[in-house]
C-alpha cells in the first residue's frame, strides 16, 4: 500500500502554477538545465514531461522533468540513448557487482558505468546548475545508465521477466537541478516521493535504535563458521578494546541448511571459510544449526539453545541492547530445499538468469552458483509461511531484528 502523503511532505512541495521557469527544458535535440546544455543530440523518440510538482531550496523554485521514450515494438529489455554528454564532469553510483554498488566519476558518455543507479553532472561558473539524473522504477520496470556509442548516455529498462514487455515509457528517469549537491538529492527526492507514493522519506520515519548505535557484523572474523564461543569473545575483545558495542549481527552460517543430496541430519550447517563455497545449499529447518542449538548456558542449568546465548550475552555485556540475525531473501542462498517436510513450506528450484546489464557486472562466485544450481522458490502464496515460521522463531529467542540479504534474486 503506498503511504498517504504527510502535511510535513507537502509543506515544501506545491503545485507548478504555470509562470514559474522550468529548471530543466527539452529545447530541440538538446537538455538545458537554466539553459545550459548538458545532453545534446538527443534522439526524436525521447520524451520529457515537467514535474507537476516543485521544490523549494529557499532561495528559488525549482522544477525537475521526468524523462522516457517510445520504442517500436514490446519488449523486457530496452536500451535507448537519452544525449550525448561531453566535457561536463560528473560523479556517480553504480551496481560493480550484482549486490554491491562504488562511486565511480568521468566527464562524457564513455566514462559512464553499466548499472549506474544514480548521477549528478557538475555546474560551471556560467550558471549552470547541478544537474541530477536518477533512474525509476516505472510499474513493472526497473531502469539504470550506461554508457552508449559516440559519447551517449543510454537508459536500460527492463522488467526482468520476458512476459513482461512495454513499449512507451513515461517516467523511467527523473532530471532534477540544484545550486548546492548535498540538498540537491534531498530535494529531488521528495518529488519522487510524491510521484511514486511508496516510500516516506526519512524525516518521516523512525528510524531503529541501532543507528544510534556501535555495531558488530561477525561475517568478517568468522565467514561461516560463527559459534556461540566466538561471538562471545569477539565482544570482550571490543569491550576490553574500549569499544564496547550497542548492537551485534549475527551474520551467515547459524542456519539449519545442507546440500541437495546431503541427508538431514543432527549436524545440519556447513563451516566453510570462503565466501561461496556453502552454495548450493539451501535451508531445512527454521530452527538455529547445531552449533547454536547445542549451546548450554553456564548461568542458567535448563538453558539452552540460541534464546539462552542471546540472554547470556546481553546479560554479560550490559552495552548490547540488539542482536540482529542473517538471513536471505529466499531464506538462505539456494533457497529452501524442497521436500524436506516438517514446518517448512514446499519449494521449486528454479534456474534464475541474469539480464544482459547484470551480465556486465563483476563476475562473483556465489552469482554463478547460484545461476548454476538454481534457487529453492517457496511458492509466493505460501511465501508468508516461510517468514513467519522463520521470524517467528528468532524473536521468541529474543533476536531484536534481521538484516535481510542475497535481495538480488528479486532484481
Amino acid at each position: 500500500m503506498a503511504p498517504s502523503l504527510s502535511k510535513n511532505a507537502l509543506d515544501v512541495m506545491g503545485l507548478v502554477d504555470g509562470e514559474q521557469p522550468l529548471s530543466i527544458t527539452l529545447e530541440g535535440k538538446n537538455f538545458l538545465a537554466n539553459g545550459h546544455p548538458v545532453l545534446t543530440e538527443v534522439p526524436t523518440n525521447i520524451i520529457a514531461t515537467p514535474s507537476p510538482f516543485l521544490s523549494s531550496n529557499k532561495t528559488k523554485n525549482l522544477v525537475g522533468c521526468f524523462v522516457g521514450f517510445d520504442a517500436h515494438e514490446p519488449k523486457s529489455h530496452h536500451v535507448v540513448p537519452i544525449g550525448k554528454l561531453s566535457g561536463i564532469r560528473f560523479m556517480s553510483i553504480f551496481r560493480f557487482k550484482v549486490w554491491w554498488t562504488t562511486h565511480w566519476i568521468g566527464n562524457s558518455g564513455k566514462d559512464v558505468e553499466h548499472e549506474t543507479q544514480i548521477m549528478i553532472l557538475d555546474r560551471n561558473d556560467l550558471g549552470r546548475p547541478y544537474v541530477l539524473l536518477l533512474p525509476l522504477l516505472e510499474g513493472p520496470f526497473r531502469a539504470s545508465l550506461q554508457p552508449g556509442v559516440n559519447d551517449n548516455v543510454d537508459i536500460c529498462v527492463e522488467s526482468g521477466s520476458s512476459q513482461v514487455c512495454g513499449s512507451s515509457f513515461r517516467s523511467c528517469l527523473y532530471m532534477h537541478v540544484g545550486d548546492d549537491p548535498y540538498s540537491l538529492v534531498k530535494e529531488a527526492m521528495k518529488v519522487i516521493r510524491v510521484h511514486l507514493g511508496t516510500f516516506r522519506l526519512l524525516e518521516e520515519k523512525t528510524p531503529p535504535g541501532i543507528v544510534d548505535k556501535f555495531g558488530w557484523c561477525t561475517w568478517d572474523a568468522f565467514y561461516l563458521t560463527v559459534h556461540p564461543k566466538g561471538v562471545r569473545e569477539g565482544v570482550k575483545g571490543l569491550v576490553e578494546g574500549g569499544c564496547p558495542p550497542g548492537m551485534v549481527l549475527i551474520d551467515d552460517g547459524w542456519q539449519s541448511i545442507c546440500h541437495d543430496d546431503d541427508p538431514i541430519s543432527e549436524q545440519e550447517g556447513m563451516n566453510r571459510t570462503a565466501a561461496g563455497e556453502q552454495m548450493p545449499c539451501r535451508l531445512v529447518k527454521f530452527e538455529e544449526n547445531y552449533k547454536f542449538r547445542d549451546y548450554e548456558s553456564p548461568k542458567v542449568p535448563s538453558g539452552r539453545g540460541m534464546s539462552a546465548f542471546i540472554r547470556d550475552l546481553k546479560e554479560e555485556f550490559g552495552t548490547i541492547e540488539h542482536v540482529y540475525i542473517w538471513h536471505a531473501v529466499c531464506g538462505y542462498w539456494g533457497g529452501v530445499r524442497p521436500a524436506v517436510g516438517g514446518n517448512m513450506p514446499e519449494s521449486r528450484v528454479i534456474s534464475p538468469k541474469l539480464s544482459p546489464s547484470l551480465q556486465m557486472t563483476m563476475e562473483d562466485l556465489a552469482v554463478d552458483k547460484i545461476v548454476n544450481n538454481g534457487v529453492g522458490l517457496v511458492q509466493p502464496e505460501l511465501a508468508y509461511k516461510m517468514y513467519e515460521g522463520l521470524h517467528s522463531h528468532l524473536e521468541s529467542a529474543g533476536i531484536d531484528g534481521v538484516k535481510v540479504d542475497v535481495i538480488h534474486v528479486s532484481s
